[in-house]
């Protein structure tokens, strides 16, 4: 008697175990198909979440320098009158820039990298006055805290910050 229930005991365990791999095979399946689905729509043109927190939030929205300092010294009264635009494209990752003060209008580009993380400001047309110096660089975003996006320079720890405000 106690044979015959040690070889059933042994059997179930054997077919729960069975069991088991089959419940984790479906899972592992599921979630293969999950993603696949995921990548499907992205190539199919679906935007991600951070496409859409940065279209919402900073593309084609007027912007003003909120602070911007250089080595603690404080250069935020040279962007008085500046209403800067990141106009969007067909892409969310590059596009043209304004910058307007007074009827004037300077133009440039913008870049960012593919997770927003960092956004490259070049303004060039027509020659640029020379507060535009600081601007023209690749800055990295330490916040996003919308009205205001704050800057600091990218791949460098120069004490240099650009908060831009939304309007």
């Amino acid at each position: 008697m106690t044979i015959f229930i040690r070889n059933k005991f042994i059997l179930m365990s054997a077919f729960l175990y069975k069991g088991r791999f089959i419940v984790a095979l479906a899972f592992a399946l599921v979630l293969l198909l999950a993603t696949s689905c995921k990548k499907i729509a992205a190539a199919a043109g679906s935007r991600s979440a951070l496409e859409a927190l940065f279209e919402e939030n900073i593309l084609n929205r007027n912007f003003v320098v909120h602070l911007a300092t250089d080595n603690g010294t404080d250069l935020t009264s040279q962007y008085t009158g500046y209403n800067f635009i990141l106009t969007k494209t067909t892409s969310y990752y590059d596009g043209p820039i304004t910058a307007t003060k007074a009827g004037v209008t300077y133009t440039g580009t913008w870049a960012c990298n593919d997770d927003f993380s960092k956004l490259t400001i070049n303004l060039t047309s027509p020659s640029i006055p020379p507060e535009f110096i600081f601007i023209n660089r690749s800055w990295k975003f330490t916040k996003k805290a919308f009205p205001i996006m704050e800057l600091a320079p990218w791949g460098t720890t120069e004490p240099k910050v650009l908060h831009m405000e939304r309007l």
